[in-house]
């Protein structure tokens, strides 16, 4: 099987030519945490300024996310948006992220022509829009909002590693490795947990009702 050549801006070409304006690359990081908010990122490039090394954030060292998230604060309109870890209980993650997404491009300070989404699915939105499965692999854009977000998203999350020692934030950023659920079970549930994720809602059983921050 072919290797991915890795993103291009051949999607943001297309629906510059057709639509007549700054096309918007949307991600989110943080859907499958069991704690802490979910953080999207919209990026629109300046073709002029365009910094080498941007693909899937998945693919990227933390380092290279860090040095590349400068760089494109640096030289491309960058929104970011989020929704708490209260909105996902509410709403739910899918609602959240769509939230999320909603957000970061409220954040760009312009309207885009068109809005190209990470995924299959658009939020509910007055923008013209597209949805790639795989984005983040194949447009540059959405490439780029990909670093953003998760860039940001880690950062919070080492700063309430901080805040709750013994999660392992620092490392695991969240997400549901086995020393973060050891000390769940272990430490209980924190306010950044996630409630309507089932490990958490077993936890606030087998503990008692998280405190309020």
């Amino acid at each position: 099987m072919p290797k991915n050549p890795g993103p291009d801006l051949k999607f943001e070409r297309r629906y510059q030519r057709s639509h007549k304006g700054p096309v918007a690359g949307v991600d989110e990081a943080g859907r499958g945490p069991l704690a802490g908010p979910v953080v999207a990122a919209a990026v629109v490039l300046d073709p002029k300024c365009i910094p080498g090394g941007i693909d899937d954030s998945k693919v990227l060292t933390a380092a290279k996310r860090e040095a590349l998230c400068a760089q494109l604060l640096e030289c491309a309109r960058v929104g970011v948006g989020m929704a708490t870890v209260e909105e996902i209980d509410t709403l739910n993650i899918f609602w959240a992220t769509m939230l999320a997404m909603t957000r970061a491009v409220d954040a760009l300070g312009l309207v885009p022509a068109m809005v190209l989404v990470d995924g299959n699915r658009c939020p509910n939105w007055s923008h013209t829009s597209t949805a790639i499965v795989s984005g983040d692999a194949l447009c540059l854009s959405i490439a780029a909002a990909s670093i953003v977000a998760k860039h940001r998203r880690d950062c919070m999350m080492l700063e309430y590693d901080l805040l709750y020692p013994g999660y392992g934030w620092a490392s695991n950023k969240g997400y549901a490795a086995r020393t973060h659920q050891e000390a769940l079970r272990t430490l209980g549930p924190t306010p950044l947990h996630r409630r309507s994720f089932a490990p958490v809602a077993q936890a606030e059983l087998d503990f008692g009702p998280i405190a309020a921050e």
